[in-house]
C-alpha cells in the first residue's frame, strides 16, 4: 500500500513540475497581437464594429497610433474617428494597408524569433519584463514604437528593400535605410529599440558622434547575442565584442550601464 502511495506522490509531483515548466514556457512566449487586422478592416471598409474593437479592446494602441504615430489629434476629439478614416483614404496608404496584410498574413516566424530573443534577455538581464508586441500600419514615418511595456511594429516600414513605393524620390530613403526595411529586420529592431528604452543614452552631458555610435554598438551587439546570429556587423559592434572578451565576467546589464565609452576603444 505504501509503495502505491509513494508512486502516486511521484506521479503527482511529476505532473506539477511539468505544469510549472509549461506555464514558464508560455509566459516567455511572444506572440504579435494583430491589432493591424482590426485597423485594416475599419480603414478599408469603415466597419463601425471594427472601430469599436479598436477603442475598447486596444485603447492604448489606438491612442498611440493617433496621437504619437500619425499625430492627427487627440483620441478624445469628437471628430477624431472621421479624421482617422479620412487620413487613410489616401491612395498610397490604401496600397500600404493591402500590401502589409498580404505580406504579413502569417507572422509565425517573427513570433518564434521574438520568443527566442526575449527568452535570452530574460535569462541574462534579471528583472527584465517581456513586453506585449502588436502590429499596426502607420504612414511611413516610424518603424517601431516602444512605450508602456509594449512594442508596436509598423508593418508599412517592412515591405521589402525593393518595394516600389520606397524607391520614389519624395521619400528620400537612403540605401542603408532601404536595406533594413524588410521582414528580417523586424525582430532585431524590436529588441534593439526595447533595449534602448531600458538603457538610453546619457542625458547629463553632450555626446560626441563616436560616443553615440558606441552606445548603439552596445545595443546592437546584445541583439546579435539574443538572436544568436550576426545581424549587425559594424566597427562599434566589433569594438564591443573585443571589450566583452577582455571582461568575460561582466554581465550584460553591467556592460550596457557602462557609459564610459573610452573603455570600449581600448585594444
Amino acid at each position: 500500500m505504501h509503495k502505491v502511495y509513494y508512486f502516486l506522490l511521484i506521479v503527482m509531483f511529476g505532473c506539477i513540475s511539468c505544469e510549472w515548466q509549461f506555464m514558464a514556457e508560455e509566459d516567455a512566449k511572444v506572440v504579435v497581437d494583430r491589432y493591424d487586422r482590426i485597423q485594416s478592416l475599419y480603414l478599408t471598409t469603415g466597419d463601425f464594429s471594427a472601430l469599436q474593437q479598436m477603442n475598447t479592446m486596444y485603447p492604448m494602441q489606438t491612442r498611440t497610433l493617433i496621437e504619437d504615430v500619425l499625430r492627427i489629434g487627440k483620441v478624445d476629439d469628437q471628430q477624431i474617428n472621421t479624421k482617422f478614416l479620412r487620413f487613410y483614404q489616401d491612395s498610397t496608404l490604401q496600397l500600404l494597408i493591402t500590401e502589409a496584410e498580404q505580406q504579413y498574413a502569417n507572422m509565425d516566424d517573427i513570433n518564434s524569433d521574438l520568443t527566442i530573443g526575449f527568452k535570452y534577455l530574460k535569462e541574462k538581464i534579471p528583472g527584465i519584463e517581456i513586453p506585449e508586441v502588436y502590429a499596426q500600419i502607420g504612414s511611413l514615418d516610424q518603424s517601431v514604437i516602444v512605450g508602456n511595456n509594449s512594442i508596436g511594429i509598423c508593418l508599412d516600414k517592412y515591405l521589402g528593400t525593393d518595394y516600389p513605393l520606397y524607391q520614389k524620390p519624395q521619400y528620400g530613403y537612403s540605401k542603408s535605410q532601404l536595406e533594413s526595411m524588410n521582414r528580417r529586420y523586424i525582430v532585431p529592431d524590436c529588441i534593439g529599440f526595447y533595449l534602448l528604452s531600458m538603457y538610453p543614452m546619457p542625458q547629463d552631458r553632450a555626446l560626441s558622434q563616436q560616443e553615440r555610435d558606441t552606445h548603439i554598438g552596445k545595443i546592437l551587439w546584445v541583439v546579435n547575442q539574443a538572436l544568436d546570429k550576426q545581424v549587425f556587423n559594424t566597427l562599434y559592434t566589433r569594438m564591443v565584442e573585443r571589450y566583452m572578451k577582455r571582461n568575460a565576467n561582466l554581465t550584460l546589464d553591467q556592460m550596457l550601464r557602462n557609459n564610459n565609452y573610452s573603455d570600449f576603444r581600448k585594444n
